[in-house]
């Protein structure tokens, strides 16, 4: 089995050659066609998470061995089964539902993996899809997207999904309601695509970059705004029902002064949203939120439920493509370095 892994934190990665992985149990190996580029794959690699306040936790003192496979993206095609695995057969063409729990505690018997204190989520706990196979614990987490591009199929694993679940969260607003996307990089441009589908609310965007507010009015933004400019607060506010606000902001980027201009986006009674993974601390005194009855909720990937619902709409052609790259896995280095440097559009996608 070929991969390109982590062998030391915050350096490039290494390609890795060992015997392809012999499934047991339950287990599934699949042969990697594609796997996505996620911009949370660039915090692995360096090894740090930012906490806010100057702390930061370390990937090594966690327990996370190395060498290490990134990549939680992943479609391919069955390759073996182990003899308990049940529902699949060789040849079967899936995407991979990677945010695996323990599969024992009360969570994952409810369904709720993403809450899992023992997860082993795929690229991130276990090895994953920068790689050209790759170990799936059990056939219930093989999704077909028969009908779908193959490579365009694999970004719904993790940006698709977590634009999909955070904007389930906002489904109670209704059509004279405004929601602000923060944030047009590969996950929040997959929410203006599949917001439709989802939410009734009117769809805004608020992004530094002129090229990502370029590609989010193109992609149905109903306007956008640069939240770099003091006075687009005011023009974002005024346009929205009565001037009062938005009814609910998503904060795809994570950072203290996107979460703050998501709070001050926001209408009394509003809902922040927040998944992205930028790091440090929230920048509002708790009185902001009693004063003016703000609801503050995270959002973490999606639950496998949600993944089919995800997959169901795009199969029935109700969201757009967004737009895909591939490139040869090979080359992952320099995916990561262009996606540090803000030159990626949309999502790229390895093939071994």
């Amino acid at each position: 089995m070929h991969s390109m892994a982590i062998v030391e934190w915050g350096q490039a990665l290494k390609p890795l050659d060992q015997p392809d992985p012999a499934p047991q149990g339950t287990e599934v190996l699949v042969r990697v066609t594609g796997c996505g580029v996620c911009h949370s794959d660039i915090h692995i690699q360096d090894g740090v998470i930012d906490m806010g306040g100057g702390r930061k936790v370390e990937y090594a003192k966690l327990g996370f061995p190395l060498p290490h496979t990134l990549g939680h993206e992943i479609v391919g095609i069955v390759a073996a089964l182990g003899p308990e695995a049940k529902g699949a057969k060789v040849g079967d063409k899936r995407v991979v539902f990677p945010w695996i729990g323990c599969g024992k505690c009360d969570f994952c018997r409810r369904g709720e993996e993403l809450l899992c204190a023992n997860g082993r989520a795929i690229g991130v706990r276990v090895a994953g899809g920068y790689a050209d196979h790759v170990l799936v614990p059990h056939p219930r987490y093989l999704i077909d997207y028969a009908g779908v591009p193959e490579a365009l199929a694999a970004t719904y694993a993790c940006s698709g999904l977590t634009a999909y679940s955070a904007l389930k969260k906002l489904s109670h607003l209704g059509p004279e309601e405004t929601i602000v996307i923060i944030g047009a990089g590969g996950v929040g441009l997959s929410a203006v695509m599949i917001a439709p589908a989802a939410v009734k609310a009117r769809i805004v965007v608020a992004d530094i970059g002129e090229r990502k507010r370029d590609e989010a009015s193109k992609a149905g933004a109903s306007a956008v705004y640069d939240n770099s400019d003091p006075d687009e607060l005011k023009r974002l506010r005024a346009a929205t029902q009565f001037g009062a606000g938005a009814g609910g902001a998503i904060d795809f980027v994570g950072a203290p002064g996107t979460a703050q201009f998501g709070v001050n986006c926001l209408r009394r009674g509003g809902t922040l949203v927040e998944v992205g993974l930028a790091g440090g601390e929230t920048p509002f005194g708790i009185l902001t939120f009693m004063q003016r009855m703000l609801t503050i909720t995270g959002s973490y990937v999606g639950s496998l439920d949600e993944l089919k619902e995800l997959m169901a709409l795009v199969k029935a052609g109700r969201i757009p493509a967004i737009p895909v790259a591939t490139r040869p896995l090979d080359d992952a280095n320099r995916v990561l370095d262009d996606l540090r440097a803000g030159k990626i559009s949309g999502r790229v996608v390895l093939t071994p």
